[in-house]
């Protein structure tokens, strides 16, 4: 057979088809005193392409094919910080595609050398403008050329909502058997966030909402806006969360190198912050069910300095 087979038993004509699914992991290391009150992290680091992004970028392209946007002479262009452009570079080699990614000159070597591998174009922009500068990038050289692109504009597009609406919140419902109290998960695009927490208030209105931004628009949480100094996202909804809570880089990192030697599990600094907002709301709930995500993989970040502090 020339396809290989997914974890249902399914075979699978292409690494796209492997995009989801991701296992319910619960925290026993960082198990609250009280015995009802449990929190569990959605592995999204096990998707194919290493981040929750894969669904995302998935949803986006296939959506964009659907309506005739993107043909095969289209180049694909987004802005990016690592993970929606690794996603896309992963799908783009896999259905043939050109790629075209503009993004920050100082993200980690590690994702610059995965798009390369990938064969990805990129553009790379001015490091103190972060992710916006890269977004003002992609939106000039598509406004010049607009015929050659397919501007997939992750930060405004709807399928990049509606893919964590349809998927990751159905898994998480199906998987907690609807027992979900809480949900918390960072801001970036806002995607993940907003979508799963459109589906769970659907689901059950008392279902608690959590966003997580850092405290600084200055800061060391890759993946993660500081909404009020950055280009808002068009598909972000303020409204929505019930709490939105702030975390220092300093305590995400800390919490990040604690889950891989507590845990065993090697995953990027938004994820810190995640489990940094979900402890915080365990210590003050009296019992519940929490979820959070953990978006990505942290072996592209393995040359940031942080993961040798601390250490005696």
């Amino acid at each position: 057979m020339s396809g290989v087979f997914t974890p249902r038993g399914q075979e699978a004509s292409s690494v796209i088809d492997l995009i989801g699914r991701t296992p319910l992991l619960r925290l026993r290391r960082f198990a609250t005193a009280n015995p009802d009150v449990e929190i569990f992290a959605k592995a999204e680091f096990l998707n194919p392409g290493g981040s929750v992004k894969d669904r995302a970028a998935a949803a986006i392209l296939r959506e964009a094919e659907r309506q005739g946007r993107l043909r095969p002479e289209t180049i694909i262009l987004d802005a990016t910080s690592g993970n929606t452009g690794i996603a896309y570079a992963m799908i783009a080699a896999a259905r043939g595609f050109r790629l075209m990614l503009c993004l920050p000159d100082n993200v980690t070597v590690e994702r610059k050398r995965t798009l390369e591998a990938y064969g990805a174009a990129l553009i790379l922009t001015d490091p103190m403008e972060g992710t916006d500068g890269a977004i003002r990038e992609a939106r000039r050289r598509q406004a010049v050329e607009p015929e050659r692109y397919f501007y997939a504009d992750q930060y405004n597009n709807d399928a990049n909502w509606r893919a964590h609406y349809e998927t990751t919140a159905t898994e998480i419902l199906e998987q907690t058997d609807g027992r979900i109290t809480h949900f918390v998960a960072g801001l970036g695009t806002s995607g993940t966030f907003v979508g799963v927490g459109r589906r769970l208030r659907e689901f059950n209105p008392r279902i608690h909402l959590v966003s997580v931004q850092p405290d600084s628009p200055l800061n060391g949480i890759e993946g993660l806006k500081h909404m009020e100094t950055a280009i808002l996202p068009g598909i972000y909804d303020p409204s929505l969360a019930d709490e939105d809570v702030r975390i220092t880089t300093e305590r995400a990192q800390a919490l990040t190198r604690r889950l891989a030697v507590e845990e065993g599990l090697l995953v990027g600094v938004s994820s810190g912050a995640a489990l940094a907002a979900s402890l915080d709301l365990a210590s003050r709930v009296s019992e519940g069910l929490i979820v959070t995500i953990f978006p990505d993989s942290g072996t592209r970040y393995l040359s940031e300095r942080f993961w040798g502090e601390g250490r005696t």
